[in-house]
């Protein structure tokens, strides 16, 4: 076990069984991954489980594949067989650095940075209320081909994965409003947290594309301890001193706004799409509470001055909130651009102690 904690990336893929106290070497890993069919992890087996808590359930049921891909967040991709895992383990490590002192490997590409992102344009619906696929901005965004997804089947609302800008290894978090409108709760805190942590581990840059309503309400959340969790993605962005580029594609709003890579944590270049609502909450609910008991005319009326007032980023970029309002199909260029100029030359170090106190 103590190995695992030693300065190289470490992935772990499980063909087969693995019980007891050996789920914990996987476990304190970088990466795990799953193979269909052939590999479980549990602490205790279905007959232990059976014998303490008369619960009856069978090996796939408790920990296979699908379980530690879905529900729990144990395993960060699944494979159909050995040979399909070995080889998408060929490509993964092709994104990361031999150890943290090792740059990330770049590789030649034609797909240049002048490449046509013209249907970014055209990507935001016009209601703000209608959902979109963030993979389709993110896959325009980056090298063609180039995206291995970290956790798919977890915490849907937020996309995790590696892909490279001009051969350049990048680390991308992205909020997904096609679940549950890309909002952040107690899984997608925990999933992007430690997809950033990694990513500032190995010096490899971070690209945030942010669509964030807030965060998830309810009860089960704040029993949960969404404030503990939510603070891990918090605490990951604000450690962080590798290049941090940020685009808010729509929605950021409230506390979630600041825990996505904002400029208040040391983002290094801020952008935001014409499109982007920046506020404290949406003008609707903003406005159903400042001037309730209005008429709807007069709601209506409201909402639009409230929409002008405090939604628009150029309210935001005059602030410095952001460092420009873009064209989304200048996105691409701009991120190339940007890791051009901060790439080795960014040196940034956090005030010296033993370690950190992450909020775990």
């Amino acid at each position: 076990y103590q190995r695992r904690v030693h300065g190289v990336p470490q992935i772990s893929v499980i063909m087969g069984p693995c019980a007891g106290g050996a789920v914990y070497s996987p476990a304190m890993t970088d990466f795990t991954f799953m193979v269909d069919g052939t590999s479980h992890m549990f602490i205790t087996g279905p007959e232990v489980v059976k014998s303490v808590t008369h619960e009856e359930i069978d090996q796939n049921g408790l920990g296979g594949p699908a379980v530690h891909s879905a529900k729990s967040g144990v395993c960060h991709g699944t494979f159909e067989n050995d040979v399909v895992a070995l080889n998408q383990m060929r490509e993964f490590v092709n994104y990361l650095p031999s150890s943290w002192t090792d740059p990330a490997p770049r590789t030649k590409t034609h797909d240049t940075r002048f490449r046509d992102c013209s249907q970014l344009d055209r990507i935001i619906p016009d209601k703000s209320t209608e959902s979109y696929d963030m993979l389709d901005v993110v896959s325009a965004v980056l090298d063609e081909g180039s995206w291995f997804e970290s956790q798919p089947k977890f915490a849907k609302s937020i996309l995790t994965g590696f892909g490279r800008l001009e051969g350049r290894p990048v680390a991308v978090i992205a909020n997904q409003p096609r679940f549950q409108a890309g909002v952040l709760d107690i899984d997608s805190s925990v999933k992007a947290g430690r997809f950033v942590r990694f990513a500032d581990s190995f010096g490899i840059p971070i690209i945030t594309f942010e669509d964030v309503p807030g965060f998830l309400p309810g009860v089960n959340q704040e029993h949960g301890g969404i404030i503990r969790h939510g603070a891990k993605l918090l605490f990951a962005y604000a450690q962080a001193t590798v290049p941090k580029l940020t685009v808010i594609t729509r929605k950021a709003y409230g506390g979630a706004y600041c825990v996505m890579a904002s400029k208040h944590f040391r983002g290094d270049c801020n952008y935001s799409w014409p499109t982007a609502e920046i506020a404290v909450m949406g003008a609707k609910g903003a406005c159903e509470i400042i001037f309730r008991g209005k008429s709807p005319a007069e709601m209506a009326a409201q909402i639009a001055d409230y929409e002008q007032k405090f939604c628009s980023p150029r309210v935001a970029a005059s602030l410095g909130y952001i460092d420009a309002v873009i064209q989304p199909s200048t996105t691409r260029r701009r991120l190339c651009e940007d890791l051009d100029a901060i790439l080795g030359r960014k040196r940034m170090e956090n005030p010296p102690r033993r370690h950190d106190n992450i909020p775990l």
